[in-house]
């Protein structure tokens, strides 16, 4: 499914943020919305390519667009 490595959790809340996405609570997940949608990212060194993939879509984005956000 993903065309993606697996990313460290941080540089993912990056690119999240670049897309419009806010911190709304970090624990051992942080969960971010844009007003419209709400994800999770797990705090993991890497986050899993599956785990992400789904996360990205999750969000309403491409692959591709979200690795031009990286």
């Amino acid at each position: 499914m993903p065309k993606l490595p697996g990313i460290p959790h941080k540089r993912a809340i990056k690119a999240f943020k670049k897309a419009g996405f806010r911190i709304l609570r970090e624990g051992k997940h942080t969960t971010m919305s844009d007003e419209r949608r709400i994800i999770t990212i797990p705090r993991a060194n890497p986050i899993n390519a599956y785990t992400m993939g789904g996360i990205i879509k999750d969000a309403g984005l491409t692959i591709e667009e979200f690795k031009r956000m990286l």
